[in-house]
Formats: structure tokens, C-alpha cells, sequence
């Protein structure tokens, strides 16, 4: 919680003759400038004086708040101190994670150490509180949004345990120093542990795995020669990899020697996890609540544990006949090519890849060439300019602002509100980047007076990798699907238009932040959206409908599976945060017998590296919510015409201009109608309505609970 109230505090600035423009305007001026126009930043060691002035600039406003006569000057103070730290915080969390330059990173890494201190001093600190307490309580505070944001700043104080005695204070402290560090130990282990299998001989391992391992060899003796080389393979099992093995190995010792290392490494992160689940209950038990569960979900929309675990309980029950049908029929398609009976977790990737290929007769390799990275940004540029009116601008870097050669810079632009925000795009793999695809903000968007307006600028981070044998990165349509998830998170942060930066953007209630991203994922699929943008890397040609067909069948074949393997993520990580003590093995191995069709191998504790169990508490099944809510939305307001200007004002208007401004039910209802949503009967907690799901599913006789 030591972070929580300032990221959440981002709320907005009247004019203020003191406030003070940390990152340069974008203008298209070349002069040299620091990383993502911050003129502290031309050099690492700029991060000591970024979070220098963070921390002058907000301790000058946290004196003046007690003196400050009305609730809204309170509220605009509060939001000028989180967008103040926020940046600091924003900025050095993306250069760590994406900076090639070791001193750089470093830098950032004690910027961040030293911001998270300075968050905690706020957190705790007694005059804001009370000050926030008071605007919160005061009746003439008339604007909605400063309302909410009082409200939620005061919840936020509350759940970071300020009104507590001074005995508890210091033990909610220690407690979560505690949680960072088995935080900092989960990760440090899987980096340091990630397990390996070796392969003899080499020709276990087909020719297209070979780039991703490392050769090997050992003596070995034939009759009377000795010292034989016999060449092999060292498969790292880091999960690119495996994914890798399991879908290409043909070997199913290989395949099962990669499942079993790779699900039982590092062993180390079974205490740390234990220690970690350990004290977040704790600090529950102190804040009042039965569980962590009870504490996290309290102010999401779900509002309990016993709403969404009952909420996967009923999915789970729904998609099990659909789920059976396609784990039967895994089971007959391997009988009929091995003879061999019966289906091992090692076995499902290969063969629901094979069965996929030979079912709608294409080639993964053939899909790839319609999607280079090039034209896959061309179809963002697509679908802004169709549904919004909007266009995508390429954005000269000046001197200093990027990291990397790579990076590109675009501005939103609309023909008459101007530049609404800027993304620099870093998309390329390379050594030591963040290893997966995500959303980074820089700066929240805010009204800074009643003319001015600090628009947003977020960092949009993939790994797409060139072939070996070409200078064009191509992308398997799961990254196509991925880049356009993220891209919708970036859509979030640029569209939002909220008064206050605690409210920008993705900043909403927690199961409703994935929403736009999974929404935006419906377009990746479309084959009029594709269309548009999807050529062949050398030929030019569109991508054939025929082949669209077969991808979107493809991807259907087993999403019952797929579904049932969220729900079952989810239900541990709800079950794990909803009880303690508990043996995590053992509720895993429960919870995969109950809701799925594949038996738990013995020795294997897959949750030692599900690194959603740190950051998503009690919070995955947030994943299936949007995943619901998203195919309502696509089904009510987006499928008929996905690129109609229309379809694009109602997402604006209704949904992403909003960000967490308004109460997400009432956007839900707003945008998608009644049926999108339900109040649970055990409470007042919100669940999605499954219809639409079950409708893909083609689960239409099945009762939608």
C-alpha cells in the first residue's frame, strides 16, 4: 500500500503560479532535452535532482494545504503532488525496465528507492489525511469528480492504515518492507533459477527450436573408440522457451522433461510465497478484514471474495461441457497419430498446435508474412483514423529523448483539438528489456487551468524478434493480438479527458482497468479491420479472407480450455489470498482437479513463478470481467460496423474519455445497456452478465448464470 495513494492521487490542478513543468511541452523543436523531453534526464545521475525537486515542489504544498481555505484548492493541491511524484515514479519504473545503459538504469532503480520512501512519508502523514478528511465530509464541494476523488483519497489513507493506533502503524510498516522484499526475492529467484534440461542427441530438438538453445556436448563411448563428442541441446526452461518446446517438440520425453522442470523451479519461492500470503493476511487481519481477498476487493466493483469466487464458480460450471468436449477430442486426435491412449499436460500445446494447422490448413509461418510490425502499426493509424477521426503523426525525437535507436514517437492528432498525447513505441526484443509486452505512463493527463490541459504521454514496450534470416520483424498473430490489447491500455491514457490526474487514464477500479484492452483485441480479429492493413511483406497483397476464416477458427477450437485454464488461475489466486495458513500446493492441485481436465504432476508447484500471485492479489479474475465485459461491448456497439466513426464516438464518449472519473457501473450500463452487468445476490457486488461469452462459446443452450 506505501505506493497506493499517490498513484491513485492523480487528481487535477487549477492554475497555480507555481507550478512547475517538470517534462518539456512537445514541440517540434530539436534542442537537446533528457529522456522523454525531461530536462533532468539528459544524464543518469538528472535522477537525483528529478527526485529533488518531486520532493521540494510537494513538501511546498503540503504547507500550504492547512492554510488552503476551500475543499477544491485542498483537492488540486493533492493531485499537483501526485502528478509531481508520479512522474518521477513513472519515469524511472520505464528506464529500468527498457534503458540500455546499465548506469541509467541503476540510477532510475535508486530514484524509485527513494521516491517509495518519500510515498510513504506521505501515505502516513496525519495534515493530509485530515485535510483530505475535511474535503471528503465538506457538503459545497459541487464538482462530482473532486467529490469522487476526495472520497477515494480518503479510502486509500484508510486502507494504508493511518487511522490506526501507533503500535499497528509501525507493524503495517515492517509488514509491508516485508512484502517488497519477498516481492524483490520471487523475482531474483526466477532470474537466478530458471532450470535447464539438456538433449541428447541433438536431433531430438527440430531445426526451428535450435536459435533459442544452447548446444552441448558430452563424451560418450562406442565399443572400443572413447571420447566420442555426442552433440545436444541445453533447453533453459524460461517460458518463451518452453512455450516454444511444447508446441514444437515432437519428442514427448523432451516435452515432458521441459513441463516438469519448468513447473517445479525455483523451489526456493514456495517459502517466499508462504512469507508473502503470510503477511498480507496479516495486515488484513489489522485493517479489520477476514482475508486479504476482503481487504483488496472491498472498493472494486466485485466488492467481496465470496461474490467473485461464487462469479468463476458458475463460469466454470458453465464451460466445463464445452471444455470436455475439446480435452476429448486432444485425446482422439493423439490417438489416431500415436496410437497412444490418454493426455499428459506435456502433450497440449504440441497438439492443439497440430491439430489446429491440419484442421484449417495453414502454415503459422504463412499468417506471419501478412503481419510485419510496419503494417501492424499502419493498422493502429487504421483504426484511430476510422473511428475517431483521428490521426496517428510521426513525432520527431530531439536529441536525448530517446533510449534507444529503436524507439519511434508518435502524437495523437485531431484536425481540430489539436495533439490530444504522445507514445513512443519500443517494440523491438533485445537484451535486458522488459521480457514481455506492457503500458507504461510517463504523465497523466489533467486540466491545469480552464485553457490548459497537460496531455498524456505514455510508452508502449513489446519484444517482437527479426527471423534470423531476415531484416523485417514479422508477427505471429498472437502478438498481433497482443499489440492490439496493449494498444487499447494506450488508447485509455491518450482519450482520457478527467479534470484530475488520480483519475486519468487506466487509473480506474481495478476490475475495470482491462476492459478497453480486451475490447480492442475483438478488432485483431475482424477480418474488415484486417483487411485494411494486413499485406504480405514482399508481394503486397491483402491477407485472404479465406486465411482470416481459418485464424479465427483456429482460435476457437480450444477457447473453452483456454477459458476453463483463466478461471482456474483465478480461483487460486483467489482461494490462496482468501485463507490462511494454507499449503499452496495442495490448493492448486485441489482447485485443477475441480475445474479442469488435467491431472497435477507430482513434484510440480507451477505457482512459484505466476508472478500475478505479487502484483495481482486477489485481483486476476479482474482478467475474466473484461474479458465479459468486452464481449458485450463488441457485441452491443462494435460488431456491426467495428470502423464506423459511430461506433468510435460511443467508445470515446462513454467509455475512455471517462477514465476512472465516473462510477465504471454506470459507464458499463452506459455504453453496453442494462444487461451488461448484475448485482450479485449475496451482496452489493457487481459481476459481468456471461451471455455474450457463452454466445462465442456457441454455448447458447447452456443457462448463463
Amino acid at each position: 500500500m506505501m505506493t497506493s495513494l499517490i498513484r491513485r492521487a492523480a487528481s487535477s490542478l487549477s492554475s497555480n503560479s507555481k507550478s512547475r513543468h517538470f517534462f518539456a511541452p512537445a514541440t517540434r523543436r530539436m534542442e537537446e532535452t533528457g529522456l522523454y523531453g525531461c530536462n533532468h534526464l539528459k544524464t543518469p545521475k538528472g535522477f537525483q535532482r528529478f527526485v529533488d525537486e518531486a520532493i521540494e515542489r510537494s513538501n511546498e504544498l503540503i504547507g500550504s494545504i492547512s492554510r488552503m481555505p476551500s475543499s477544491a484548492e485542498i483537492i488540486n493541491a493533492m493531485d499537483e503532488i501526485s502528478n509531481t511524484v508520479c512522474q518521477v515514479v513513472d519515469s524511472a519504473e520505464l528506464c529500468r525496465h527498457t534503458h540500455p545503459d546499465r548506469e541509467f538504469v541503476d540510477e532510475a532503480l535508486k530514484a524509485s528507492m527513494r521516491i517509495n520512501e518519500y510515498l510513504h512519508y506521505l501515505n502516513t502523514n496525519l495534515n493530509l489525511y485530515n485535510a483530505v478528511l475535511k474535503a471528503d465530509q465538506d457538503q459545497t464541494l459541487t464538482n462530482n469528480e473532486a467529490k469522487r476523488v476526495a472520497h477515494d483519497l480518503r479510502i486509500d489513507f484508510e486502507k494504508g492504515g493511518i487511522h490506526l493506533s501507533a503500535e499497528k502503524k509501525h507493524r503495517v510498516s515492517q509488514l509491508n518492507i516485508e512484502i517488497a522484499k519477498c516481492c524483490a526475492q520471487y523475482n531474483e529467484n526466477i532470474a537466478k533459477d530458471p532450470g535447464h534440461v539438456d538433449v541428447y542427441p541433438a536431433s531430438r530438438i527440430p531445426k526451428n527450436l535450435h536459435p533459442l538453445m544452447k548446444p552441448i556436448n558430452r563424451s560418450t563411448a562406442q565399443g572400443q573408440k572413447v571420447n566420442i563428442r555426442e552433440k545436444g541441446f541445453r533447453i533453459v526452461t524460461e517460458p518463451s522457451t518452453v512455450s516454444s518446446v511444447l508446441q514444437w517438440a515432437h519428442d514427448d520425453e523432451v516435452r515432458k522433461m521441459t513441463y516438469i522442470k519448468s513447473n517445479s523451479v525455483p523451489r526456493a519461492n514456495l517459502g517466499v510465497l508462504d512469507n508473502l500470503i503470510s503477511a498480507r493476511h496479516e495486515i488484513s487481519e489489522i485493517m479489520g478484514y477476514k482475508s486479504y481477498a476482503h481487504y483488496a476487493l472491498n472498493s472494486n466493483m466485485a466488492s467481496s471474495p465470496d461474490v467473485v469466487s461464487s462469479f468463476l464458480v458458475d463460469l466454470s460450471k458453465t464451460i466445463h461441457p464445452k471444455a470436455l468436449e475439446e480435452f476429448e477430442s486432444i485425446c482422439n486426435y493423439k490417438k489416431e497419430k500415436t496410437g497412444q491412449q490418454g493426455l499428459e499436460p506435456w502433450d497440449e500445446a504440441y497438439f492443439t498446435r497440430s491439430m489446429k494447422s491440419s484442421t484449417y490448413n495453414f502454415d503459422f509461418s504463412v499468417v506471419a508474412s501478412y503481419f510485419s510490425l510496419t503494417q501492424c502499426i499502419e493498422g493502429l493509424k487504421v483504426i484511430v483514423e476510422s473511428l475517431f477521426e483521428m490521426k496517428f503523426l510521426n513525432y520527431p525525437l530531439a536529441p536525448g529523448e530517446s533510449w534507444h535507436p529503436d524507439v519511434m514517437k508518435m502524437a495523437l492528432h485531431h484536425p481540430d483539438e489539436g495533439d490530444l498525447g504522445y507514445i513512443y513505441l519500443d517494440l523491438n526484443s533485445r537484451h535486458g528489456k522488459y521480457p514481455g509486452c506492457a503500458h507504461f505512463a510517463i504523465r497523466g493527463g489533467r486540466k491545469v487551468s480552464k485553457t490548459e490541459y497537460q496531455l498524456p504521454v505514455i510508452a508502449l514496450v513489446c519484444n517482437f524478434s527479426k527471423p534470423h534470416n531476415s531484416s523485417i520483424v514479422r508477427l505471429n498473430h498472437a502478438d498481433v493480438d497482443t499489440l492490439f490489447h496493449e494498444f487499447g491500455h494506450a488508447l485509455h491514457s491518450l482519450l482520457s479527458r478527467t479534470d484530475y490526474q488520480h483519475f486519468s487514464g487506466t487509473r480506474v477500479a481495478f476490475d475495470m482497468a482491462e476492459t478497453p484492452s480486451n475490447l480492442f483485441e475483438y478488432y485483431a480479429w475482424d477480418y474488415r479491420v484486417l483487411k485494411e492493413f494486413a499485406r504480405h511483406y514482399s508481394s503486397g497483397d491483402s491477407i485472404p479472407e479465406k486465411l482470416v476464416e481459418s485464424i479465427v477458427g483456429a482460435k476457437k477450437m480450444f477457447a473453452g480450455m483456454e477459458l476453463q485454464q483463466q478461471i482456474f488461475y483465478a480461483l487460486v489466486d483467489q482461494t490462496l489470498y482468501s485463507n490462511w495458513p494454507i499449503d499452496t500446493t495442495t490448493i492448486v492441485t485441489n482447485l485443477k482437479k475441480q475445474h479442469t481436465n488435467w491431472n497435477h504432476v507430482e513434484g510440480t508447484h507451477w505457482q512459484t513463478r505466476f508472478s500475478h500471485l505479487l502484483y495481482y492479489g486477489a485481483g486476476y479474475y479482474s482478467y475474466l470481467y473484461a474479458k465479459c465485459f468486452a464481449s458485450t461491448i463488441w457485441e452491443r456497439v462494435c460488431k456491426e460496423d467495428p470502423l464506423s466513426l459511430e461506433t468510435g464516438t460511443a467508445i470515446r464518449r462513454k467509455l475512455l474519455e471517462h477514465g476512472g472519473a465516473k462510477d465504471p457501473s454506470k459507464l458499463l450500463i452506459d455504453l453496453g445497456g442494462d444487461g451488461i452487468l448484475r448485482y450479485h445476490k449475496q451482496g452489493a457486488g457487481i459481476v459481468p452478465d456471461i451471455t455474450s461469452i457463452c454466445n462465442e462459446l456457441n454455448l447458447r443452450k447452456v443457462k448463463c448464470k
